[in-house]
């Protein structure tokens, strides 16, 4: 069995898909020709419903339809929008020939039956993401699964998909020009009352042979749908790269994303069609003048899918200020083998991880990358000393178990309180208490507790007394003496 991935007026699509997106009830038309010669070439289905059709000129095409969008082709275009279909291709089968522009012809022997379909229409669902019009068939030849995806995609059938079951019912209702007839074939069949590729494979391929000669038996070999025959396999990339140069710079955000965006769509298919994952993002902008911008962008999980590389490329994008305009970039994908894991009801990872890095990294560009991050504790013994690191990539699946308790637990107030003290004269302890929340007689005092360090840095030198006391009307509290001031920094329970 073949399939066959197909894009209607693939020229006319590759051009519209580098511009902003065209509503499917435009009509737009491809111009062919220079000059006097300009004519119109392929029209897209709205235009098609308009009237309009392949060999018109401009000017007749423009009266006919004052709307129509017109497009020049665009050979790099097309090129990428090739690339796309064949990374699409290769999800169904790795045996994958590029036939004509913008048809793909796939072997699928040694695929599971029960799951072409599927297969076929999500690979249609994937160039539709990137805004490419196409459409499926499957059959026993590979020209008939050309009939049959270009029938699907002619008559909008469901999930662009056709599977070609029962050959001659099939044909009966194919138009003859599936079989590209010459124009004086086309004359003498319709002469004869032919009109479908049925009515002409019911006639004898020797007798058409006798009125018709060679070409009249290779037309009705591609009628009846051919034989099977060896694809002119296609060897996937050896690397995930993207590069792309532009004529005019580009100065914002909104202009430089849309082609980007392009690129990576095209990335994420041939990592998904070789089963691997992108580790990471290496991005370098050409700038009109001055030195290239270099980013490497870490992902917190290998991943395949699109949306998390554009959102990861966006945010990187959006904090970033360049000295001139980008005139183009190379965008390189770190392939990783794709990571498999089972989640499980009570795991505690993050079920988004890009989402989570991608917040942190918003956050990073409004606060500074200097404030965001996971506190830890410092290499030193002062108390409450932390200082910020970079986020773990993947929270752990299972919570570490908290350590045991020692002593009472000591409820902080947050700031502490300001406290004045007065001491006993003989001992030097505590003796009263007085804070805008609470006052009275020490009745026992426990210290005092002295630290100290930093001190061969003056600016950041500390010192501190702690007391633990009890009051009178109850209460156990904790008191802390820093630069000649007091506080109560919290309460034991």
């Amino acid at each position: 069995m073949f399939a066959v991935l197909q894009l209607e007026a693939f020229a006319l699509q590759a051009a519209l898909r580098t511009g902003a997106p065209v509503p499917g009830t435009q009509p737009a038309g491809l111009l062919t020709g220079l000059d006097r010669q300009t004519g119109l070439g392929e029209c897209n289905r709205a235009a098609r419903a308009a009237g309009l059709n392949a060999g018109m000129s401009v000017a007749q095409a423009l009266a006919r339809c004052p709307g129509l969008l017109l497009r020049a082709a665009d050979p790099a275009a097309e090129a990428e929008a090739t690339a796309v279909l064949l990374a699409a291709a290769l999800t169904l089968s790795p045996t994958v020939e590029a036939t004509a522009g913008g048809c793909c012809t796939i072997d699928l022997r040694g695929t599971d039956p029960a799951g072409r379909r599927s297969a076929a229409e999500a690979a249609v669902r994937a160039l539709a993401a990137t805004r490419l019009e196409a459409s499926a068939g499957v059959a026993r030849t590979p020209q008939l699964a050309a009939y049959a995806a270009r029938w699907a995609g002619e008559n909008a059938l469901p999930g662009g998909f056709l599977a070609v079951e029962e050959e001659a019912a099939f044909l009966a209702r194919l138009p003859l020009d599936y079989a590209d007839p010459s124009p004086a074939q086309a004359a003498r069949l319709a002469g004869w009352g032919i009109h479908t590729l049925g009515e002409l494979t019911s006639l004898t391929a020797a007798g058409l042979t006798r009125r018709l000669g060679r070409e009249g038996r290779e037309l009705w070999d591609r009628a009846r749908g051919g034989d099977p025959r060896p694809l002119r396999r296609h060897e996937p990339p050896g690397c995930f790269r993207a590069d792309l140069d532009l004529e005019l710079g580009v100065e914002t955000l909104p202009a430089l994303l849309p082609p980007l965006e392009r690129h990576v769509a095209r990335l994420a298919l041939e990592l998904q069609a070789a089963g691997l994952a992108a580790g990471g993002l290496d991005l370098e902008l050409r700038l009109e003048d001055g030195p290239t911008q270099r980013a490497q962008l870490r992902l917190p999980v290998p991943t395949a899918a699109p949306a998390p590389l554009q959102r990861a490329l966006e945010t990187h994008l959006s904090g970033l200020r360049t000295a001139a305009p980008v005139r183009g970039w190379s965008l390189r994908v770190e392939a990783v083998r794709a990571p498999v894991r089972q989640q499980d009801f009570l795991s505690g990872g993050l079920r988004d991880p890009h989402a989570f890095t991608e917040t942190l990294a918003r956050v990073a560009a409004l606060v500074g990358a200097d404030r965001v991050g996971t506190p830890v504790p410092a290499d030193t013994h002062r108390p409450d000393a932390a200082v910020l690191v970079p986020p773990p990539r993947l929270l752990e699946d299972a919570p570490v178990a908290p350590a045991g308790a020692i002593g009472l637990p000591l409820r902080r107030f947050r700031p502490p309180l300001p406290a004045r003290l007065s001491f006993a004269p003989a001992s030097g302890r505590p003796a009263h208490v007085w804070t805008e929340r609470f006052s009275g007689p020490v009745t026992e005092a426990r210290g005092p507790w002295c630290a100290s360090g930093d001190w061969w840095e003056p600016a950041r030198a500390w010192a501190r007394v702690e007391w633990d006391v009890a009051l009178t009307g109850g209460g156990l509290y904790r008191l802390i003496g820093e630069r000649e001031a007091w506080f109560v920094e919290g309460e034991y329970d």
